[in-house]
């Protein structure tokens, strides 16, 4: 098995990866995640404002893995590709939480869309927007009011990073990366 293990180990660690996960996402997976987390910022002692700022992003953030990943969307994927990635690192005072999924094309444009608007706002016309959407309360056929995106940039104080990769017609790998600084 050569050194193919250690190289992994290796690059977490020099990305400072506390936790990694590739699977299919859970509401039982949810609930263990925070679990591991919450004993991680025990361990290093985290401030606890810093520690409710991840905990809510995060569980945001899993939010959107569960409730996005649709099996009868992707019954044309091999079933080890219905599955998610979610990392989380914390180098020096900053966190970053990153997730990926695949997703249709066809919402790709939707979503990014919704993405670049948010992140073209300030943190008033954030506040304003998120009780715009509450207000007119209408639910995706997911069951969501596309909150979401709006609370995680609400609550890091950043801007979304994201990225679209086309997989081929129908499919497309979806990542975010949400930073949280202190």
């Amino acid at each position: 098995m050569d050194n193919k293990v250690f190289d992994i180990y290796k690059q977490l660690e020099e990305k400072n990866v506390l936790l990694s996960f590739k699977g299919m996402i859970t509401s039982e997976l949810l609930t263990t995640i925070l679990q591991i987390m919450e004993s991680k910022m025990d361990h290093i002692d985290e401030k606890p404002k810093v520690k409710k700022k991840v905990f809510n992003i995060l569980v945001e953030c899993l939010q959107n893995l569960y409730h996005h990943i649709d099996q009868e969307d992707f019954v044309h994927v091999p079933t080890e590709d219905k599955s998610a990635l979610l990392m989380i690192a914390k180098a020096n005072s900053e966190y970053v939480i990153t997730t990926g999924n695949y997703m249709k094309t066809s919402d790709v444009e939707p979503l990014k869309g919704k993405l670049d608007l948010v992140n073209s706002m300030d943190k008033a016309e954030l506040k304003a927007y998120y009780k715009q959407v509450l207000s007119e309360g209408s639910l995706s056929s997911k069951g969501t009011a596309g909150l979401g995106m709006i609370d995680i940039a609400r609550k890091s104080g950043e801007k979304l990073d994201y990225n679209f990769m086309p997989i081929n017609e129908i499919t497309t790998f979806f990542s975010l990366a949400v930073k949280i600084a202190e």
